[in-house]
């Protein structure tokens, strides 16, 4: 099934915030990458740039939201962060570390508030679905939100981390350290 240029401008987007950031992510090479023309980015993103980054950013957290509501929905809470740290354990090594978290790279663009927008929203979406996960699983919900976002600012400061020392030993920590966390977050398991 080919896709359109619009589908294609936006993976071509989400691609190079994740290799470059967003301000390394120039409007020739978004071109060149979806394999389409200025006059299509216009014709799908009157605004330009911001507004394809923008989009992007929010397809690519809603992406990712999935993935949360699948690993939580799936597996006990002991085995999420198994799961979570493993895919970008995965990720990176299979990129040898050159591509990261596209919504990270949106939340640095100072210069773009609409994209720092989109990436503050995902952000939120991934406390409340993570939060709502940890409160299933016993967590009082002060401490199911604030848990899970203290797990979505450890995860992302490993990745940023493992990228830099091109290494996944600080998401291998995070997940250890998170992991004994949680156990005392828990309630005691019913016993038998």
């Amino acid at each position: 099934m080919t896709t359109g240029p619009r589908a294609r401008l936006i993976e071509s987007a989400i691609e190079l915030v994740r290799e470059q950031g967003v301000a390394g992510a120039g409007l020739t090479a978004l071109l060149d990458r979806g394999k389409a023309s200025r006059n299509s980015l216009y014709q799908h993103f009157p605004s330009g740039k911001s507004e394809l980054v923008a989009t992007a950013t929010t397809v690519a957290g809603a992406r990712l939201a999935t993935v949360i509501e699948k690993v939580t929905a799936a597996r006990p809470p002991q085995q999420w962060f198994d799961a979570l740290f493993g895919w970008w354990i995965t990720a990176l090594d299979t990129s040898s570390f050159r591509t990261g978290c596209p919504i990270v790279g949106a939340a640095l663009a100072e210069s773009e508030p609409d994209v720092q927008a989109s990436a503050g929203a995902v952000f939120a979406d991934w406390h409340a679905r993570l939060g709502i996960g940890f409160a299933d699983a016993g967590l009082p919900a002060a401490a199911a939100e604030s848990f899970a976002s203290f797990v979505i600012s450890a995860l992302e400061g490993a990745i940023v981390q493992s990228r830099a020392m091109k290494s996944s030993q600080p998401l291998a920590d995070a997940q250890k350290h998170l992991s004994v966390l949680l156990d005392q977050y828990l309630p005691p398991a019913a016993d038998s």
